[in-house]
Formats: C-alpha cells, sequence, structure tokens
C-alpha cells in the first residue's frame, strides 16, 4: 500500500515524501530541509532520492542540505540553474525511482523548466499519482511566469488526459482561494459548490484539502473546462473578446482574471 506523507513548510508550501516500502523514501520538492528530516526521524525512514519539478527556490531551497545529509540522487529538469541535479529529465522519459514507475510530462507555463511526475500504478503502488508542482493546483493553476497562455493550456490538457483517478500531489494550500474563484467563473456548477463546502470543512479541521483526484479537478477546476460554453459566458466584458469561441483565449482571460481576483 502506498504511503505518502504530508509535509507542512513556509507559509502555504507541501512537500511530499514517499515511502518505498523498505524503510526509505523519496521527497518531492524540498523547498526547506527541517520539517523533511523531522518528518524522515518520526517515520523511522531514509532518504533515498529526491525530485524536482521546477527551480524556484521554494521546491529547491532544501535540495543541497539534504543531499550533503544523505548523499542521495537528486532527479530534476534539464536546467543548469538548479545546483545538484545528478539526472536530468525531460518530457516522454521514462524512469523508475526507488519502487516507484514514472513518466516525465513536460509541463510549461509556470517556468519554462517545469515538469511533472506521474506514476500509472504497479504492484508497489497500484494507484495512479501525479506529483505536478505548481502547474496544476487544487481547484486552479499556476501564475504564468515565463510561459504564456498557449503554453499552460497545453500542459494543463496533458495532465487532464491522464485516468480520472489519479491522485494530484500540487504543492501549495491554495484551495480555498482558487474555490472562490472558481465559483464566480462557473456559478451554475453544483459539484463545484459542493466541493468548496468540504474544503472549508477541512481547512477548519486544520487538515489539508489535497491531493486531489484528476476526476475531480475535471469537474470543478475552471482551468480545465475552458472549452465549456458556461466559463466563457461568465468572464467580464473586459476580458471577453474574443475569448468565447476559443478554449486557449478563455484561459487566457480566466487567468488574467484570477490574477487580480
Amino acid at each position: 500500500m502506498t504511503r505518502i506523507h504530508t509535509v507542512a513548510a513556509f507559509t502555504d508550501n507541501y512537500i511530499w515524501v514517499l515511502e518505498n516500502g523498505d524503510n526509505t523514501a523519496l521527497v518531492v520538492d524540498p523547498g526547506d530541509p527541517a520539517p523533511v528530516e523531522a518528518a524522515l526521524l518520526a517515520q523511522g525512514l531514509t532518504l533515498s532520492a529526491v525530485l524536482i519539478t521546477h527551480h524556484h527556490f521554494d521546491h529547491v531551497g532544501g535540495l543541497a542540505e539534504l543531499k550533503r545529509a544523505h548523499d542521495c540522487p537528486v532527479y530534476g529538469p534539464a536546467n543548469p540553474a538548479i545546483q545538484g541535479i545528478d539526472h536530468s529529465l525531460s518530457g516522454g522519459q521514462r524512469v523508475r525511482i526507488g519502487t516507484y514507475d514514472f513518466e516525465i510530462l513536460a509541463v510549461p507555463g509556470h517556468t519554462l523548466d517545469h515538469i511533472a511526475y506521474f506514476h500509472g500504478g504497479n504492484a508497489d503502488h497500484p494507484r495512479p499519482l501525479l506529483f505536478c508542482g505548481d502547474t496544476l493546483f487544487a481547484g486552479g493553476c499556476g501564475r504564468l511566469f515565463e510561459g504564456d497562455a498557449a503554453m499552460m493550456h497545453a500542459s494543463l490538457q496533458r495532465l487532464a488526459a491522464l485516468p480520472d483517478d489519479t491522485q494530484v500531489f500540487c504543492a501549495h494550500e491554495y484551495t480555498l482561494a482558487n474555490l472562490a474563484f472558481a465559483r464566480a467563473a462557473d456559478p451554475s456548477n453544483r459539484a463545484l459548490s459542493k466541493r468548496a463546502e468540504d474544503a472549508r470543512a477541512l481547512r477548519a479541521a486544520g487538515t489539508p484539502t489535497v491531493p486531489s483526484s484528476l476526476g475531480l479537478e475535471q469537474a470543478t477546476n475552471p482551468f480545465l473546462r475552458c472549452a465549456r460554453p458556461e466559463l466563457a459566458a461568465e468572464l467580464p466584458d473586459a476580458l471577453a473578446a474574443g475569448a468565447r469561441a476559443d478554449p486557449v483565449a478563455t484561459f487566457a482571460a480566466l487567468r488574467a482574471w484570477k490574477d487580480t481576483f
């Protein structure tokens, strides 16, 4: 059975610790080494590998210290700006890391080097798993810091094509804010209203709202639903010009609206 530990960092980051089943573990996007070390100690685990999705500091800030302490290999995008990568990865590759079989997906948009790790299932870990960094969030998507709207839309559609039962492990607790925007963009969506209610209850109890599932994202995340006419219909007039017949333009308008929401 797959055991994945949620490690909170900074104000709203999540770092993921994936057990291998032999008292070793992988860690995804360790921006801060201290909570990772605490989680490993609490679970009696030894770090066997680090996985990086992109170069932002809150995802790589703990990399050097963890590598020194554990002498473990580091996997990540082929970006020389990230110090310490041992295995450079690019979209289309398949790689076994520990007991997980990952397909590497190129998902540029938030950054140009962004990759995601998709585990489609195997005998050790049967459920599909997606570690998507800051590309797809619960109820939302990442800002366009380096890429453009067409690039990010294509990346999200690549993720949307994965199986509906895929567990989506994003890197931030942005869900309540994302769902508040989603309800403004998609006000007649009953599944979204129920999701927002459930998320508020989870946060009130101090429980993370992630992972989510890809099926839930397909039903409630406006950035995966840009081809649906009700999304374009709700755009503010100032953003709607040219957006109502083109999913990419609808995405661009939605992202611009969310940036100032």
